[in-house]
């Protein structure tokens, strides 16, 4: 990385991959901050790219949409689970096989970029059934990815997240549709997004990056999906999961580094300071008191906040790995605000 992020997060890593819903927008609104954020870490040099467990859209409409926000970008600095879902079933099927579409433009665009050919209906004798979430997916969709399913046809889905945020809350998500599919067939799909590696190590693929951060909102998908495919991660409070979450990770889904939103990478790296019964981040302290996690001064700022987030983080992980929990309530609800 370059000198203009000597002392800062950005300076460990030679690109930043940032997961979309819940790091840089909430559906049609930028996530506060994340704007400037990008603007001042492309204007210092950064490579960014932009990674999507959502199948719905094309690159092009994605990047279109990070435009109409204030981003500036090229459109191949996008990279969709539709894209590493295409490209694994290209990779064993070969060019021209015919795959069912359980999605829209975004499943049916990616498809095509590979060679495949898209059909709608299990008659059309595909070899594989590629589900990705969409606005307008419908149970007939659903019905015929079974039926196809049921025929033998290989079935991958771009994603399974449960849920997806939203600027009215949080709403179903694709993994919701393939559990409807599931209950109708007796096999589990191959899925490509995170947490899994394809839709990661796709990116990095395209974008020729050698050691990059992964910056996102879940542990399920985004910080798991990282810690798969090797790379160390930023979990940011903007999104689907919050404080709670956190301090409940296993091992494989919990964050290298964690920030309110994505602008932590311009900045310094927390550390925290772990003694028997206490960690400290910058100048806020937690303690152990009688099995319960206690921020022994409150936060004056958010800043603050998420420094005592990151120390409570540490003792409640080496606790539970030691075999034990410590109660976080009375901590947790001095942080009420950073949800």
């Amino acid at each position: 990385m370059t000198a203009a992020f000597d002392g800062v997060l950005m300076g460990g890593y030679d690109a930043a991959l940032f997961d979309l819903d819940g790091v840089v927008y909430l559906g049609p609104v930028a996530v506060p901050g994340a704007v400037e954020g990008i603007a001042e870490l492309r204007g210092r040099g950064a490579r960014l790219g932009y990674v999507t467990n959502n199948a719905a859209r094309t690159p092009e409409a994605v990047a279109g949409h990070l435009r109409e926000l204030g981003i500036e970008l090229d459109d191949d600095d996008v990279v969709t689970s539709s894209q590493a879902g295409a490209h694994a079933l290209a990779q064993r099927f070969g060019c021209g096989a015919k795959v069912l579409v359980v999605g829209g433009e975004g499943v049916v665009a990616a498809l095509e970029e590979e060679g495949l050919v898209p059909v709608a209906t299990a008659d059309d004798d595909p070899v594989a059934v590629m589900q990705g979430w969409s606005p307008d997916l419908t149970w007939n969709q659903l019905n015929e990815a079974a039926i196809a399913i049921q025929r033998g046809a290989h079935w991958l889905a771009t994603n399974t997240d449960a849920t997806r945020p939203t600027d009215r809350g949080i709403v179903p998500g694709n993994g919701a549709a393939v559990d409807a599919v599931r209950t109708a067939v007796a096999v589990e799909p191959e899925v490509v997004g995170k947490p899994f590696r394809p839709l990661i190590d796709e990116v990095v693929r395209r974008l020729g990056c050698r050691r990059p951060i992964f910056v996102g909102d879940r542990m399920d998908t985004d910080i798991s999906g990282a810690t798969e495919a090797g790379l160390d991660s930023l979990w940011v409070l903007s999104g689907a999961h919050g404080p709670v979450d956190l301090l409940a990770a296993d091992a494989r889904s919990r964050p290298t580094h964690i920030g309110a939103d994505l602008s932590a990478l311009g900045q310094p790296a927390r550390s925290v300071e772990l003694a028997d019964n206490r960690a400290r981040c910058g100048m806020m302290e937690v303690t152990v008191d009688d099995g319960r996690l206690v921020i022994t001064e409150p936060p004056t700022d958010r800043a603050q906040s998420v420094d005592a987030l990151w120390a409570l983080a540490q003792l409640a992980w080496r606790a539970r790995d030691s075999g034990h929990d410590l109660d976080p309530e009375p901590s947790l609800k001095v942080l009420e605000a950073l949800r």
